[in-house]
């Protein structure tokens, strides 16, 4: 720890008590007390997987070291752009890429860029698209919360569902097509439209495909398949797996687009996109978080996840009256999931109430529901150890609920 820093720790009143500068392999304090108990805010255990809510996933600690080396030095953020733009593309098999604010950074962007070009005029006029292509193809099972990225521009989205549908719709007010990367195979998707065949459509009319990648992680092979396909922009979430900054990330296609999405961007002031601020710290962070992670052994990472889930499901079949099970993967990347489920009136306790214990218990432990009772616990982006205090947390809740039900 350099002195400048120690000088401002000790201006703060932080240090060691904190647990600052006792990282450990993801950033985790080592020591009994840390910055957010300080603030009264107590950590959690994420088994819900990368969800914003709980800040998505931790920072290796060298990366706050060189985002921190990054903060000490004016630079030209349209400069600084432009060669982590290179490395990114270079990265995903693109001709281009730039830093976003996240995913839905990158989507309103990209649907910005579809819509202005580099027309300064246009891009003066946003959300306003009066005389410019307005609609936004989008598939019915495609539509979900963070198609508002899109629909921010002041586009109107147009449903399809089959491809004479995509064909129909298809016209000289079409921007682009918003495709949603990454979803579940139940039933459902199973009938959703591929990204070849949709492809194969719009490139006819010279339409735009852009694809929402956010859930596309892990593998960084996944992103390099929409590249070689020819996707003309891929949004992609810095903050995730990936365990980049948490407000960061990627947008990746073609250079016209980029451009144009660049200029629709900070810090250009005359922009809707100026608010999708980022900063010089985030642009070397995210890239260098895409860096590590494009070389990362997903099969040793997903062992290691494997292993956690399996103790965690044996030890929960340990419960009286507990059923615990596996989730089938989602399409495109592996996520061990632990589904648990018991007879509520049988066990004395409800799904509702094991939820709110685990919550706020100590640890505090974050699960998701399921369907259509129980809970859901995703081992993803977990520390080893953090199965033991989930299983322990889930014996104390359950014998605590057979003594008092």
């Amino acid at each position: 720890m350099g002195t400048s820093r120690r000088n401002w720790l000790k201006l703060l009143g932080l240090g060691p008590a904190w647990g600052l500068g006792t990282a450990g392999p993801r950033g985790t304090a080592t020591g009994a007390d840390n910055l957010y108990q300080r603030l009264g805010v107590e950590p959690i255990l994420n088994f819900r997987g990368t969800h914003t809510l709980l800040g998505a996933s931790k920072q290796p600690a060298e990366l706050h070291m060189v985002m921190a080396e990054a903060s000490r030095h004016y630079v030209s953020l349209e400069e600084l752009q432009d060669r982590v733009g290179e490395k990114l593309a270079q990265l995903v098999g693109t001709t281009a890429a730039m830093v976003t604010t996240g995913a839905a950074g990158a989507i309103t962007l990209g649907t910005c860029a579809c819509l202005t070009g580099d027309h300064q005029d246009r891009i003066s006029r946003l959300p306003d698209v009066t005389g410019m292509k307005s609609e936004v193809l989008i598939q019915k099972l495609h539509r979900n919360e963070f198609d508002h990225a899109v629909r921010n521009a002041g586009v109107r989205l147009v449903e399809v569902e089959t491809l004479e549908d995509l064909r129909k719709a298809t016209n000289s007010r079409t921007a682009m097509m918003y495709f949603l990367g990454g979803q579940s195979g139940d039933w459902a998707w199973k009938e959703a439209l591929s990204i070849e065949s949709c492809l194969q459509v719009l490139r006819s009319a010279a339409v735009p495909l852009m694809v929402d990648a956010a859930n596309m992680l892990p593998p960084w092979e996944n992103i390099r398949h929409l590249a070689s396909l020819g996707v003309d922009l891929i949004c992609i979430s810095g903050g995730k797996h990936m365990s980049g900054p948490q407000c960061s990330g990627i947008l990746a296609g073609r250079a016209d687009l980029i451009h144009a999405a660049r200029l629709n961007s900070s810090p250009n002031e005359d922009a809707l996109g100026r608010p999708l601020k980022t900063g010089r710290e985030e642009i070397v962070g995210v890239w260098l978080a895409a860096e590590r992670y494009a070389k990362l052994d997903f099969e040793t990472l997903d062992r290691e996840c494997l292993r956690q889930a399996q103790y965690l499901r044996a030890g929960l079949l340990e419960i009286p009256g507990v059923r615990a099970n596996f989730t089938p993967f989602d399409r495109t990347r592996k996520v061990r999931r632990v589904t648990v489920e018991w007879d509520e009136l049988a066990v004395g306790l409800t799904a509702d109430d094991c939820e709110r214990k685990l919550l706020e218990g100590k640890p505090r432990i974050a699960v998701l529901r399921n369907k259509p009772q129980g809970l859901m616990f995703t081992v993803f982006m977990n520390d080893p150890g953090d199965e033991s205090h989930a299983l322990r947390r889930m014996k104390e809740i359950f014998a605590t609920a057979r003594k008092t039900g």
